[in-house]
């Protein structure tokens, strides 16, 4: 009788994590918006995905705003980065790099370092379709 109990009691901890896991990136994608420096897609797309394994009411809420859900359901159907989301995150990952640049002034070895990781990124966001395809 124990044994059903405690598989229920992780399956509501493991919601209780997603759901706040949610949260948490909804609230990081929001305040991204607002800065230049922070992300907004990538952590409304990780919302949506927690969202999915704890409550489908968020889920279905996020993907229907009429700002941020058109976002989230191009990348979730078509792997779709739109051409002013791919310009946003390439200036804000540039922008980020001087920043760090200026206030850090890392070694050559970090400085490469960052800049690789950073190029990476971009060039992945950059390969990614801009327009589902026909």
């Amino acid at each position: 009788m124990s044994e059903p109990q405690s598989a229920l009691a992780k399956t509501r901890t493991m919601r209780a994590v997603y759901l706040a896991l949610g949260l948490v990136m909804t609230a990081l994608g929001i305040i991204g918006a607002f800065l230049p420096l922070m992300p907004t897609t990538i952590f409304l797309i990780l919302a949506a995905w927690c969202f999915s394994k704890s409550s489908r009411r968020l889920e279905t809420w996020l993907l229907g705003h009429p700002i941020l859900g058109p976002t989230i359901t191009n990348w979730r159907t078509h792997g779709v980065i739109a051409p002013r989301a791919k310009a946003l995150a390439c200036s804000g990952m540039a922008l980020g790099y001087v920043l760090f640049w200026i206030s850090a002034h890392p070694g050559p070895w970090l400085a490469l370092l960052v800049a690789v990781v950073l190029g990476a990124c971009a060039t992945y966001v950059l390969s990614r379709p801009s327009a589902p395809s026909a």
